[in-house]
């Protein structure tokens, strides 16, 4: 980048690949993860100045969060008709042969785009009840609620997992 803010590279090059980690949980998908954070990054640069004084990666974090709601929101998500009903008790397990790890990923894309922003915010990131409501700017009962339905879910779509609180198996 010429004529770069200074601490802007830095930031990018020490910062960004865990950004690039938080783009990839959101949207599941590599190339979006990619542009993401590309477009967050674009959007910040002008205002680091700033921001760089502040807490410059929960701004990119929360912009990140508030950028793929975006998309997702204008994404049309409507059903597709088929002419046929599938037979699903004839289809394969969809987790079978499947790792833990892609099939918390896999679910964690189904979740609704604010619970998986919480998930990611307080299990992946590890940031703080507190912390996940300021970066989602709503109040700390909300993250707390957000988490235990996402949690419910995650548990019924994974029971073979077993996963207790903070990702561990249970032995």
């Amino acid at each position: 980048m010429t004529g770069a803010t200074p601490g802007f590279e830095e930031f990018v090059a020490a910062r960004g690949p865990r950004l690039l980690r938080v783009a990839w949980l959101l949207t599941g998908d590599a190339h979006l993860a990619e542009d993401l954070l590309q477009t967050v990054l674009a959007k910040v640069w002008p205002k680091w100045r700033r921001i760089a004084g502040e807490n410059p990666e929960a701004y990119v974090r929360k912009a990140l969060v508030n950028t793929h709601a975006s998309w997702w929101r204008r994404r049309w998500r409507g059903e597709v008709p088929h002419d046929e009903v599938p037979d699903t008790r004839a289809m394969p397990d969809p987790f079978e042969g499947v790792d833990l790890e892609q099939s918390l990923a896999a679910a964690v894309r189904g979740l609704p785009v604010r619970q998986r922003a919480v998930v990611v915010l307080r299990y992946f990131e590890d940031l703080s009840v507190e912390d996940t409501a300021d970066v989602l700017g709503c109040s700390t009962g909300t993250v707390k609620s957000q988490a235990s339905k996402a949690l419910r879910t995650l548990h019924r779509l994974l029971p073979a997992a077993e996963l207790v609180e903070g990702g561990e198996r249970r032995g």
